[in-house]
């Protein structure tokens, strides 16, 4: 795929394309306030980053794992706790985001995108990785939202 078309997946991987980088937006929680629900609001901050992470996890685990699980949804795709039990947890949880993306971006720069991954039918490497940015395109609206009403 071209060079080109390749060095605009990995910016948008690592976002502020089109919507503010997530460590901009991670900065504005804290341990104190991350399991906060507001405004009657369904999900916590830390609930959303969660999900992000696994579901991008999941991503990858299914394009290069070598044994692969599917998922119940929606039950597995987020937390059971609206809070992480320790500082530790909400700070292992931001490096396992950190680290699955870069392991995308190295696909995206190293593979053959229109591959199919390792646990598809049909389903190619480019679609994965777009289907992680506009997953978490998504959920960072939702995350930006969270972190102006965290107090």
């Amino acid at each position: 795929m071209d060079s080109t078309i390749k060095n605009q997946i990995i910016k948008h991987l690592h976002g502020g394309e089109a919507f503010l980088p997530i460590e901009k937006v991670l900065e504005e929680f804290t341990f104190e306030n991350v399991g906060k629900r507001m405004h009657g609001l369904p999900y916590s901050g830390y609930e959303m980053f969660y999900h992000i992470v696994f579901a991008q996890k999941d991503i990858l685990d299914f394009c290069a794992a070598d044994k692969y699980k599917s998922r119940k949804w929606p039950d597995e795709y987020w937390p059971d706790e609206q809070a992480p039990k320790d500082e530790k947890v909400w700070e292992d949880l931001k490096i396992a985001y950190f680290d699955d993306r870069d392991a995308l971006v190295v696909f995206a720069k190293e593979k053959d995108l229109s591959e199919v991954v390792k646990h598809g039918k049909d389903q190619t490497l480019v679609r994965e990785i777009l289907l992680v940015i506009e997953h978490t395109a998504y959920h960072m609206g939702e995350l930006v939202v969270l972190s102006r009403l965290v107090d």
